[in-house]
């Protein structure tokens, strides 16, 4: 931690630097009124971070109790634009999770690739309906499934929302057709998508076992379906991104459901057995986001969400997952760890399972005297309350604090973030809890 601090203290001063920056979208006029255009995004998220690793956990060989790395969560550039009246054009193209650890095993240089490649045509003459298709995140499940991660309060997302990332999706993307519009108070979706089968994921698939995982063997489509009701303003509606804060620009209040469902996508089999039995997978979600300000003199705002997940993969079905791991490697065994569901390795925990998750977070932006967005503060704190059945009646619960320094909006922003997470071992057999553990993270966002 002391290595960390240092470094913090090292870097502060470049934030100086961005105070004054004015930078104007990179957006090209297709026709002389604006109406028709085509615009560039760029995006890099940075992260310095300390982590207390996982028992056992290995980096390179050796055993490190922590670890202190720097890496890029997410780099990313969009080009997009309103090409006729009706037409619309969306690409992001990027990569995620680079650090020393990255792929460390083959070639570094192969990380970037397409997340979303879509046409979108509006029937009506306002927003009331779209169809669209082509590579997306589009989702029906919540509107943490698909983040507009240059928007979010909390330094990270809740990445268990993205129920399948990089199992059968890529990056949480998929092939779908889908149409979506904005209705009154009404805000709906429905999407079709194309899962890609859990062979291609770059991962060695595990046996069939009694506990439930991806099926190698068949293959459906997916449906998903989500809806929302706002009472005061509409959300942005140019992209399928959703927004995770306005930061007291808009007054948003909303209730939403969602749902995913695919036939047969998992599957089991019991020792006492020769048959495999297919199981569906069902997720639904109800929610709950508020985004307002509260003192327009002071120009304070709130940013709050309360969500109930139910995630169905089939039987005792469990994943473990590391955002950015800082490690590769472990002395743990099947023995003394629960196996066979991701690394146990580093910053990993019990992320995705059947079962049920609650979640919430709450951001408060400090009043100012100021009305801009430079040089201002959100403190924010979040809950992940997640209970799967594999775990035999233990919580899988994670905790994250943390600060956001708006040195001009999204646009430049620092980020300190401290997260409480959880770790399981098994002794004789039996699942026990092991200690909590903490990582302490510092973001540098820059976005054009």
């Amino acid at each position: 931690m002391k290595k960390f601090l240092l470094l913090i203290l090292a870097i502060s001063p470049i934030t100086s630097a961005f105070s004054q920056a004015d930078n104007e979208a990179l957006k090209f006029k297709l026709n002389e009124s604006g109406s028709h255009y085509f615009q560039a995004t760029l995006l890099n998220q940075t992260w310095l971070r300390s982590t207390e690793n996982n028992p056992g956990t290995t980096v390179e060989g050796n055993l490190e109790s922590q670890s202190t790395d720097i890496g890029l969560r997410r780099t990313r550039m969009q080009l997009f634009g309103q090409i006729t009246d009706r037409t619309f054009i969306y690409f992001q193209f990027g990569q995620n999770n680079f650090n020393a650890q990255y792929n460390s095993t083959s070639n570094r240089k192969i990380a970037p690739f397409f997340h979303d490649a879509l046409g979108e045509y509006r029937i009506s003459d306002k927003n009331q309906l779209k169809v669209g298709g082509g590579l997306s995140i589009i989702s029906g499940l919540s509107r943490f499934s698909q983040p507009s991660i240059g928007t979010i309060t909390t330094m990270d997302v809740p990445v268990f929302a993205q129920t399948t990332v990089d199992q059968i999706d890529q990056f949480s993307r998929k092939l779908s057709v889908y149409v979506r519009g904005q209705i009154g108070h009404w805000d709906y979706r429905y999407i079709l998508s194309d899962p890609f089968p859990i062979t291609s994921n770059g991962q060695t698939p595990p046996a069939l076992a009694p506990v439930s995982n991806f099926a190698l063997k068949g293959h459906n489509l997916q449906h998903q379906a989500y809806l929302i009701y706002q009472f005061f303003d509409q959300e942005s509606h140019t992209t399928p991104y959703m927004t995770g804060s306005y930061l007291g620009t808009k007054k948003i209040v909303n209730i939403a459901a969602g749902a995913i469902y695919q036939k047969d996508a998992m599957w089991n089999k019991q020792v006492s057995s020769p048959d495999t039995t297919y199981q569906n997978m069902v997720h639904w979600a109800i929610e709950s986001f508020v985004d307002i300000p509260l003192n327009k003199e002071k120009h304070s705002a709130l940013n709050a969400y309360i969500g109930y997940f139910n995630t169905n993969y089939g039987t005792n079905y469990l994943r473990y997952n590391g955002v950015m791991n800082p490690a590769n490697g472990t002395t743990a065994t099947a023995a003394n760890s629960i196996s066979g569901q991701g690394p146990v390795y580093g910053n990993s925990y019990p992320m995705f399972g059947t079962g049920s998750v609650v979640y919430t977070q709450i951001g408060y932006l400090l009043p100012s005297k100021n009305a801009s967005m430079s040089n201002r503060w959100m403190p924010y704190a979040s809950a992940t309350l997640a209970s799967y059945d594999r775990l035999h009646g233990f919580s899988s619960n994670t905790y994250n604090a943390g600060i956001n320094y708006y040195i001009q909006g999204n646009k430049s922003k620092l980020s300190l973030d401290f997260q409480n997470r959880p770790s399981f071992l098994v002794n004789q057999g039996e699942l026990v809890k092991g200690q909590r553990l903490n990582s302490v993270t510092l973001q540098f966002q820059l976005f054009i």
